[in-house]
Formats: C-alpha cells, structure tokens, sequence
C-alpha cells in the first residue's frame, strides 16, 4: 500500500496549482480534470500521478492553528535541496534561510508555508551534499 492524494483546500484552485507548479514542480493532470466540477478536486503531481494532491475550494488553513494535517513533506537529493533553497527568492520574500532550516544531522529540512497558510517542508537525506552547497556547517 502506498499513498494515492492529500488533499488541500485553497481559495482558488487554479492559482494554486500554478504556485505549487512553480515552486515544487507539480503539473494539473489533465486525465483527471473532469473531477474539477465545483466540489470536486482539481488533481496535481510531480511523479506522473503516483503520488497526487487533491486542491479543493475551500477555506484556507491560514493562520489558523494546524488541525488533522500537521505538515506536507517532500524528499529531494542534496544538491536539489540546495538549488531548492538558492531559488526561493524567486517566489518568496525574504527568501528561505538559516532560520528557515533545521539539520536533524541524517536529514535536513527547510520549513515554509504555502501562501494558504499550509505547512511544507523540503527534506533531503543527504545533510553533508547539503551543508557543502550552502557553504556552512548548520548543526
């Protein structure tokens, strides 16, 4: 068994299957684009459709405290991890940082939100490629 979709609620599905396009490389399934009916999800991935988020219309996490859904993780190489961080600028002001990162010393992660309000994380289990592409030690 393996996970098929997480579903999301965001304000406007189109605009936010455009943010996590740009941001985590997620492209609408077309194949499933019939499911988009009001109610109905509007389907996205970035593995081909193994592993899917469904973004319904809805209220936005926001501000609110997180309630059932604590974060939404994604695993990436070392060097993808840095070039993940080196391009944040490009969709988020200021753009992620030290403070942003936590080195948990066999993983290192960056944390952020969505501009809902949805809780991210960026991992890779590669902490040295990682460290040396930041150019500092983050233990």
């Amino acid at each position: 068994m393996k996970t098929d979709h997480i579903e999301l609620y965001v304000p406007d599905r189109e605009e936010a299957a455009g943010w996590y396009g740009r941001v985590l490389g997620f492209e609408i399934m077309e194949n499933h684009r019939a499911w988009a009916v009001p109610g109905g999800p509007l389907m996205i991935t970035n593995d081909g459709g193994d592993t899917m988020i469904a973004l319904f219309e809805g209220p936005a996490q926001g501000a609110e405290p997180a309630r059932g859904l604590r974060r939404l993780a994604f695993r990436v190489g070392g060097h993808a991890f840095v070039e993940f961080i080196a391009s944040s600028g490009h969709w988020r002001t200021p753009p992620l940082g030290p403070d942003d990162i936590g080195d948990h010393e066999k993983a290192i992660s960056v944390y952020f939100t969505d501009p809902y309000g949805t809780p991210l994380e960026v991992t890779t289990y590669e902490p040295q490629v990682a460290r040396e592409g930041l150019g500092r030690n983050l233990s």
